[in-house]
């Protein structure tokens, strides 16, 4: 009896960082297989976009809901180049959270594959930081795609996040104006530890990324090795 109840104490403390750490982990896998998808198809992110690009952020799956007004809630990853002057490999992954007006998910509301290109380094730090609303805190533009897609346009030039998106196979650029992207905190310590930020797993380049990120991380050190941006 004395052994049962050990052992559903340990369960209650135990068991549910176990649970959620593993859900860090399947988020983080399921963004690897979206970035290594998305850049597979014919008519993908310019490379020259995301050569010039400081941080990716992927968000498999969001879902749109509707109670009174119209909405989204999506979680995902972001990693960036590593370092202050995101000038090295791709760092571990942090967690992010992605909520929002409703801003029309395509094909009625199917789950949707989003990434996000972080062009900045002023838009990378606002992201890890705190909640920003796309639109307002940060400029927002649906990117252009296809690798011969002319990336020069004033809108894309100004844009400090520009995003795509892929709901029932179809990929293209969306606008997201009007969401608010921000850290998962809870995220990022049942993953790492208490008191791990964002900035720590990205920009301190104090965190290792699990091997759930072996995926996400490889397929874009292949892909963008180095930094084009020129800044």
């Amino acid at each position: 009896m004395k052994r049962i109840f050990l052992l559903m104490i340990v369960m209650i403390f135990v068991g549910p960082p176990a649970f959620a750490q593993k859900d860090e982990n399947k988020r983080i896998k399921n963004a690897g297989q979206v970035m290594v998808e998305i850049l597979n198809v014919p008519d993908d992110i310019p490379e020259d976009l995301l050569d010039k690009a400081e941080c990716v952020i992927v968000l498999p799956s969001v879902v749109k809901f509707a109670i009174g007004f119209g909405g989204s809630y999506g979680r995902g990853v972001m990693t960036c180049r590593s370092g202050k002057e995101f000038s090295g490999p791709w760092s571990a992954p942090s967690m992010m959270a992605l909520e929002g007006g409703s801003f029309g998910l395509q094909l009625g509301g199917q789950a949707t594959d989003f990434v996000l290109l972080v062009m900045n380094p002023r838009g990378a730090s606002s992201i890890l930081t705190s909640q920003v609303k796309l639109g307002g805190d940060m400029a927002a533009a649906a990117g252009p795609k296809g690798r011969s897609a002319a990336a020069s346009t004033d809108v894309t030039m100004r844009a400090e996040i520009l995003s795509y998106s892929r709901s029932r196979g179809l990929f293209a650029g969306i606008s997201l104006e009007g969401s608010t992207l921000r850290p998962d905190n809870d995220g990022n310590e049942r993953l790492y530890g208490k008191g791990v930020t964002a900035k720590d797993v990205v920009i301190n380049s104090a965190i290792h990324a699990p091997a759930s990120a072996r995926l996400l991380v490889s397929t874009l050190n292949k892909k963008s090795p180095r930094n084009k941006s020129g800044k």
